[in-house]
């Protein structure tokens, strides 16, 4: 490897109150050559507060292939720089991929600095199970990924985390009820920020609040995962169904959950459900 070569520090930041970075971080943002922000003007922020005087550049999502390979070119010859994102840690569901990527097959060492993280601070104070989770950031605007995501999110057996805007929190929270049936959640706005606030409820219990309260914010959505079947489904299509349906979810859905389960066409589970037959 070549010796002359720099190093990629991916540093995490608040994402809210300033306190939470860590005395690592401050470190490296001081000694640097250079920061790679999404925002110059938020991390400017953060600088001023700490009185940090490295020189930035912008790196963000619509100029992130082509920075990247500047970048790169930067450490190859011998600058240090630390990647930063607007909030939190650099890659979930913010830029960095591109150049993270670009450093290892230029064989440029890369590191990390922890911190924050928005979406792991909400699952731990949401009090639904941490053991294992599938985190999908922000749901895609287009309408058919979106719903291809929601639908594969109803027999999701972890915890799921999301993140939304205060305009599409309704939106959403209607789309989940209609895709995954009622579920607890645990909505958490304005994290580590003066009016953070945790509400917990069923879906249909927080679409009815926010539909009557007003929606202002960043909120991250923690969802109870899908109940879970045993294997050794019951031989008795309608206890299948039926096993849906007292989790929250519609006949039809339910019964397009079972099909699934056992391999079958849907069309199949409706006549022995709605015959009462056995399948």
């Amino acid at each position: 490897m070549n010796e002359n070569k720099g190093q990629l520090y991916i540093c995490a930041t608040p994402i809210g109150n300033l306190e939470d970075i860590t005395l690592r971080v401050l470190r490296v943002l001081k000694e640097v050559d250079l920061i790679a922000a999404e925002d110059t003007r938020h991390t400017l922020k953060l600088l001023n507060h700490y009185d940090i005087k490295t020189p930035m550049t912008s790196y963000h999502e619509h100029n992130e292939a082509g920075k990247a390979v500047q970048l790169v070119d930067k450490l190859l010859g011998g600058a240090s720089i630390a990647l930063v994102s607007d909030c939190g840690m650099p890659g979930i569901s913010d830029p960095g991929h591109e150049l993270i990527k670009g450093c290892h097959e230029a064989q440029i060492p890369v590191t990390v600095c922890p911190g924050a993280s928005a979406g792991i601070s909400a699952l731990v104070m949401s009090g639904i199970s941490a053991r294992r989770y599938a985190f999908e950031g922000f749901l895609p605007r287009e309408k058919k990924k979106r719903k291809d995501i929601l639908g594969s999110l109803a027999s999701e057996h972890r915890t799921i985390i999301l993140y939304e805007a205060p305009h599409r929190l309704l939106v959403t929270l209607r789309e989940l009820y209609e895709h995954l049936g009622e579920r607890q959640v645990s909505i958490v706005r304005e994290i580590t920020k003066k009016f953070e606030e945790v509400r917990q409820g069923s879906l249909a219990e927080m679409i009815e609040y926010y539909d009557e309260n007003p929606v202002k914010g960043e909120f991250v959505l923690i969802i109870e995962g899908a109940a879970k079947v045993p294997q050794d489904w019951p031989e008795n299509i309608m206890l299948h169904v039926e096993h849906y349906v007292e989790a929250g979810l519609s006949e039809m859905d339910a019964m397009k959950k079972a099909a699934k389960d056992r391999g079958v066409a849907k069309s199949e589970v409706y006549r022995a459900y709605k015959g009462g037959g056995a399948g």
